[in-house]
C-alpha cells in the first residue's frame, strides 16, 4: 500500500469511526457515492438540518474526501 492509500484509510478511519460526527459523514459519502448533489439535495434526502449537511461536508472537503463543482459535491 502506497503512501496516499495508507494516509487515506487513516483519514477515513478518523473521520468516520474516531469523530462523534462519524456515522452522519458515512451517510453523506455513501449518498454521493453514485451521483454529485448539493447540500440542500443531501439534507431532504438525510432528512436532517441544511446546516448539519453544511458543517460535515465542510469536514469533508477541508480533509479531501469530497470536492465541490459549482453547487454540486461529490
Amino acid at each position: 500500500m502506497n503512501y496516499y492509500a495508507r494516509h487515506l484509510k487513516y483519514i477515513l478511519g478518523w473521520l468516520i469511526a474516531g469523530t462523534r460526527g462519524g456515522a452522519m459523514r458515512a451517510r453523506i459519502i455513501m449518498a454521493l457515492k453514485d451521483s454529485p448533489m448539493n447540500a440542500n439535495q443531501l439534507a431532504n434526502m438525510l432528512g436532517v438540518d441544511y446546516r448539519t449537511i453544511r458543517h460535515h461536508l465542510e469536514i469533508l472537503e477541508k480533509n479531501k474526501i469530497v470536492t465541490s463543482a459549482g453547487d454540486k459535491y461529490g
